[in-house]
């Protein structure tokens, strides 16, 4: 059933997933020109925004009412876009590997389904196992140029395809033990700090081995929380070592975590934005904002992410699953 508040902006809401995404069918867009502004789901019903048609809809779905607001922190400019790809050289099909009962995209979609801010959460990926996967459990899908040389061209691919999406959180398919709080805390970073194009988070750093390691990356920032330069290196480097720097509150050290909200127009630059010498260097292309003046904002949160990148991280995060379950 259709409700709204106005000419050019209805939800349809029922009781399945299935029957809302059923409901908006390839043809159904190409005869009205409307845009679907996510599908959500508010206690046990789901809801799928929808704006800009131009004609009458057709009325033919069997669709119940429902409540027609998903939370009171939903901001309707914000999206998450979850990349998808199914080339991994250190853990192939990473994507679809369902020892748990569910697929790794799964559970990155279903907990970072939990943040209140984004309107909606849409899987990028240019494979059609993944897209076929994603829409087996209810997850709205865009199909992407499989030349996309990275994740952050395969977000900003779906965002030239959403016109009212101004503020979009980048989160990786790898990522399913996300907290939502932290999607929402980074996409509050820009909604609050008008200035800042881009942002991020980081955690302290405890342990010599994680300072040491050039596989963590390390991030400083100023008292304002902006990003001063991200390394593989330990930055700061202590000249002095004490064993007292690791436990120090607030912390000296902080490991970048890779989640990213980006303005709308960053994002669209970003791709043609040539490299700079310190990304070449390093290899994060994050390096590429700062060394253009951008501001790259810096949330902290307590403790790091733990994304799924070889077969071990697999095993242990099933091992968790099955710890929760049991």
């Amino acid at each position: 059933k259709l409700i709204g508040p106005g000419r050019n902006q209805f939800l349809v809401v029922g009781r399945t997933r299935n029957a809302c995404t059923n409901y908006l069918t390839p043809k159904v867009f190409a005869d009205t020109g409307m845009v679907c502004n996510g599908i959500f789901r508010y206690e046990n019903t789901f809801l799928v925004g929808i704006s800009g048609f131009h004609i009458p809809l057709p009325m033919t779905a069997n669709l119940s009412m429902g409540p027609s607001i998903h939370s009171a922190r939903t901001n309707p400019n914000c999206y998450l876009v979850i990349p998808a790809r199914r080339r991994s050289t250190r853990l192939p099909d990473k994507m679809l590997l369902r020892a748990t009962g569910q697929t790794l995209l799964q559970h990155t979609y279903e907990a970072a389904r939990g943040a209140q801010i984004p309107v909606a959460a849409i899987i990028a990926t240019d494979d059609q196992e993944i897209a076929e996967e994603a829409r087996r459990f209810g997850a709205q899908v865009v199909l992407t140029d499989p030349d996309c040389p990275s994740g952050t061209d395969r977000v900003a691919e779906v965002v030239r395809q959403i016109p009212g999406a101004d503020i979009i959180v980048n989160l990786q398919g790898d990522e399913p033990e996300i907290d939502p709080t932290a999607i929402d805390q980074l996409a509050n970073l820009l909604l609050e700090n008008p200035t800042a194009s881009m942002a991020t988070l980081a955690t302290p750093i405890r342990t010599r081995a994680v300072l040491e390691d050039p596989s963590c990356v390390k991030v400083v920032f100023d008292a304002a929380g902006r990003a001063m330069y991200f390394s593989r290196s330990p930055i700061p480097h202590a000249r002095e070592w004490r064993d007292e720097l690791l436990t120090a509150s607030p912390a000296t050290f902080f490991q970048h975590v890779g989640i990213y909200a980006y303005r709308r127009d960053l994002l669209l630059r970003f791709a043609g934005l040539p490299q700079g010498q310190t990304e070449q260097v390093e290899k994060l292309e994050q390096l590429r904002i700062l060394e253009r003046g951008e501001t790259i904002l810096v949330g902290q949160i307590a403790h790091p992410t733990l994304g799924i990148d070889t077969p071990a991280d697999y095993a242990a995060f099933v091992a968790r699953q099955r710890g929760v379950a049991a």
